[in-house]
């Protein structure tokens, strides 16, 4: 049996390090097979010698975080074990210095893992930037985070949200009311991260001013937008022939930021996606990056990152 120490400069780090009810070392504690206790102002590691070098790393790495204003969750206490296995634990000093904007309720934003960081940083140096990945990994909320920051620092005059209004199962022709209402079901998500990031009498204001426009895909047709921030949202479920359109609608100073996951495509059978097109075509392009996110980017449920990685299995499987 190794036993490890780590000294507290204060007692505040050792009190966010538990957590509520000891959660947060319970699960160093499960994960590693090791036993935590805390002696005064230092914390002792006991378990086999590897196990107790892992969790050692996880506790620097929460303390790096704690000491950068971060409330720990399981979210990141997760995601911390899990750059530890990647050995990649050093680069969370790098990650949450950046706080991209605040929220209508004063909650700052800030990337929360690596890919999230990357993300960020893609979008302020680039023109067009493409975010693929699965669900939960906050690629259209990270988007829209940025655009209002971009709005409040007057660097655009508009913030245009769009998305393809394909069904996933249901028929747009059953939905009662008016075209604009049966397609505002399928622009929710887009509706719910502008309300938190401006609460919702600012977002109805700026509506009604023309700085922000939330609309279908179908609707851009036609138009040169200069001055925007531009997010095309769920993208997989674009044509080749769509998004063609989409992305020559960019007009000067302007950005352009389009997510999806491509292994969530709902368009009918046959049907090419102009997501998976567009990445091989403009890949070598200058001013255009892809971000790719993986299972450990999403900052959902635990159990999303489980179902993620069991359906990358049955496709593996299915393939093989």
């Amino acid at each position: 049996m190794a036993e490890r120490s780590i000294s507290f400069d204060r007692m505040e780090q050792a009190v966010s390090l538990f957590g509520s009810f000891d959660e947060n070392i319970k699960l160093l504690e499960q994960q590693y097979g090791v036993d935590i206790v805390n002696r005064g102002s230092e914390l002792k590691i006991t378990g086999p010698e590897e196990a107790a070098d892992k969790a050692a790393r996880a506790v620097d790495g929460l303390l790096t975080l704690i000491n950068k204003g971060e409330a720990l969750s399981e979210q990141n206490v997760r995601y911390v074990m899990s750059l530890v296995a990647d050995g990649s634990e050093d680069k969370l000093a790098s990650m949450t210095s950046d706080c991209i904007c605040i929220t209508s309720k004063g909650k700052p934003v800030k990337p929360k893992t690596l890919g999230q960081k990357k993300y960020i940083e893609a979008i302020r140096e680039n023109t067009v930037v493409f975010g693929v990945g699965p669900a939960g990994t906050g690629k259209t909320y990270l988007a829209v985070a940025m655009a209002v920051n971009a709005f409040r620092a007057k660097e655009v005059n508009r913030i245009i949200l769009t998305r393809p209004a394909v069904e996933a199962g249901e028929k747009l022709g059953f939905l009662p009311g008016d075209l604009q209402s049966k397609v505002d079901p399928y622009l929710r998500p887009l509706y719910d991260a502008l309300f938190d990031m401006l609460g919702s009498e600012n977002f109805a204001r700026y509506q009604e001013r023309g700085n922000i426009e939330v609309a279908p895909l179908a609707y851009m047709r036609g138009r040169t937008l200069d001055d925007s921030f531009i997010i095309l949202d769920e993208a997989q479920n674009t044509t080749p022939e769509q998004m063609k359109m989409f992305l020559t609608r960019l007009g000067f100073n302007s950005k352009i930021v389009v997510t999806g996951d491509i292994t969530q495509i709902d368009l009918p059978d046959g049907k090419r996606s102009g997501l998976v097109d567009v990445l091989k075509i403009l890949k070598n392009v200058n001013d255009i990056e892809t971000v790719i996110f993986n299972e450990k980017d999403v900052v959902r449920h635990r159990l999303v990152q489980d179902i993620i990685k069991a359906y990358e299995k049955a496709e593996e499987r299915r393939k093989s």
